[in-house]
């Protein structure tokens, strides 16, 4: 069986000042502190929050 594409996030920025949309998206990619690294499924949803906090957050990509 093949092994699903992962994404790891790592959350560079801070939260405060930005829109609440923002600091929720954060913390649906599980992501609430700077430092805080999560690997991810590939998808397109998952995609889309990245590209929304992208300010945010550094992305490394594996394959």
């Amino acid at each position: 069986m093949a092994a699903k594409a992962t994404v790891r996030v790592t959350q560079t920025g801070s939260p405060i000042g930005r829109k609440a949309d923002q600091r929720a998206t954060l913390i649906g990619l599980g992501l609430n502190k700077i430092g805080r690294t999560r690997e991810l499924e590939d998808t397109p949803s998952v995609r889309g929050m990245i590209d929304k906090v992208k300010h945010l957050v550094r992305i490394d990509d594996n394959q």
